[in-house]
Formats: structure tokens, sequence, C-alpha cells
């Protein structure tokens, strides 16, 4: 994984030279996806974590991080939370981004038949991002779209993924 981080370099619309390879892009990636996953967790897992378990995944995490070049990663819950917080001043919303948004929202490169379940997918998703993160992209907060079908929708996907997934029983012995 190092080793292709360090071929994607290249120039922001700005001027400014970006490096995959830079740690503090690292970082904010790793910060991003854990955060990303625990909200998932949270809202569609099958069993709940508490806290203990919430920040031992978040441990788990930085082992992998670290391993990935991420400077001091988070071990706990309250440590992501702390350290996305600091990136907040930083984010900016540009064309590009609500581009990409709307790119991956409304016209995936998905064969017609996989378009549906994907759309209830990205809905869920969008529906986990924090305000902060909404309102750059100009996704819209809907909150009874949301809890009317976007929820119930992504709980039924996540059961129909978990179940597709699922190994059958061992055939009892004769």
């Amino acid at each position: 994984m190092r080793a292709i981080h360090q071929r994607i370099t290249g120039t922001a619309p700005d001027g400014r030279p970006y490096a995959a390879s830079d740690p503090h892009l690292l970082a904010w990636v790793h910060l991003a996806e854990a955060d990303s996953f625990l909200r998932a967790h949270a809202r569609f897992g099958a069993h709940p974590l508490d806290q203990a378990g919430r920040d031992g995944y978040v441990a788990d995490l930085a082992r992998i991080g670290a391993e990935l070049g991420v400077p001091g990663p988070p071990r706990t819950e309250a440590e992501l939370t702390a350290r996305i917080t600091a990136y907040h001043s930083q984010l900016a919303s540009t064309a590009q981004a609500r581009q990409a948004a709307r790119f991956l929202l409304l016209t995936p490169p998905l064969p017609a038949l996989a378009r549906p379940p994907y759309a209830v997918l990205a809905a869920a998703a969008v529906s986990l991002l924090p305000g902060w993160a909404r309102r750059p992209l100009r996704l819209p907060r809907l909150p009874v779209t949301e809890a009317a079908l976007v929820r119930p929708a992504g709980h039924a996907m996540v059961q129909a993924i978990r179940w597709a997934i699922t190994p059958p029983p061992p055939a009892p012995a004769s």
C-alpha cells in the first residue's frame, strides 16, 4: 500500500502539490474511515458496541494506520473525535468535491440492475454524515425521509448483504 501511495501525486486546482503519502493526508483518510465505520456500525451493525468495543475498534485500526504511515493514530473514540475536529478548519467545499459527490450518488458507472441497491446504500451512507461534512457538499438533511425511508431501507439492505455472505450452517452428521 505504501508503494502505491508513493506513486500518487498531483496538483490541486488551486496550485498546491499533493501526495497520497503525505502523513497529514494519510491521517485524514484514516480518521474519516474510522469515524465512518463506527457511525455505520452504530446505525446498521447487528450488535451495538459499548464504549470499550468502540475504543477497541479504534485501537485496532491504529495499528493498521501506523503501518500505513499515519503518525500517532488515535487509540480511543475520544481521541478520534478530537483529531477529526482539528481538521474541520482545513476542509473546504470545492466544485470538484461537489461534482464527485454528485457523480457517486446520482450517476455511478454501474449496470442498471445494480443501481437501486447502490442507491439505497449511498443514501444510507449520506444519512450517516454529520452536518459539518454534509453542508459543504450541499447534501441536504432530510430527517423525515431519512427516518421513514432511508434508515429502514438501509437496514433491509444490510440484512440482505449479511444473509448473502453468511455461510450455511454445517450439515448434521449422519
